[in-house]
């Protein structure tokens, strides 16, 4: 364990300064690998995958020594999801004549699993957090986490409602990240947002022909 500590310390050393806060090569390189990632999952590019898996690993360490305790197991959940995402993507590719799993919508069936499923993730993690950690934002740290996993899930199948809930996570990140001095990150999180849009209006373009209703024109409301 010392050994692997060892390893990973030149990651945490300080690589410059922001705004008076000190940033460690393991938030520059979870900008850059977070950016690179979302970026393809707009792009439907099916290297998301491994590359959203680097930046898992960058994240457990960042998130960590911040005490965001629920953001850092949850990149353990995002690992898992990963692989099932780049199984489904490959998986649906292959049984569709465009040889990639198509963007669909999330059914009224899975809305009533998925919605409860995050609110009962969110209660019970603050309560966890709460109570067995020192976290000291232990709500917003678990509401983001649920919504994460949610959003996910959506990425995972190719639903383009996932983007709405990705912005919804966002939203809160990018204030959640600067109250706990992380400015670099909370300024990838405005980035995530930006690519997130033009992810939605991509994947809702997609759907619209898809559909037969010809491109999407109009903006994100």
């Amino acid at each position: 364990m010392n050994g692997i500590a060892d390893l990973l310390a030149p990651l945490q050393e300080p690589l410059f300064t922001l705004l008076g806060t000190p940033v460690s090569w393991t938030e520059v390189l979870g900008f850059g690998s977070g950016a690179l990632c979302v970026w393809l999952v707009a792009r439907q590019h099916i290297a998301n995958w491994p590359i959203g898996i680097a930046n898992n690993l960058f994240f457990i360490l960042l998130f960590t020594g911040a005490g965001l305790y629920a953001d850092a197991g949850l990149q353990v959940v995002y690992i898992a999801l990963a692989a099932y995402g780049w199984w489904s993507w490959v998986a649906g590719g292959q049984q569709a004549a465009s040889g990639r799993l198509p963007v669909t919508r999330t059914d009224a069936r899975v809305w009533w699993v998925l919605a409860p499923a995050t609110a009962a993730v969110t209660a019970g993690l603050t309560l966890l957090l709460a109570r067995a950690t020192d976290s000291t934002v232990p709500f917003w740290d678990a509401l983001t986490t649920a919504l994460s996993l949610a959003a996910t899930y959506g990425q995972c199948r190719k639903k383009v409602e996932s983007w709405y809930l990705w912005i919804a996570a966002d939203v809160v990140y990018v204030p959640l990240y600067v109250h706990k001095g992380l400015h670099l990150t909370a300024l990838l999180y405005l980035g995530f947002m930006a690519l997130c849009v033009v992810g939605l209006l991509g994947w809702r373009r997609e759907l619209a022909e898809r559909e037969g209703r010809g491109p999407v024109v109009e903006a994100v409301a």
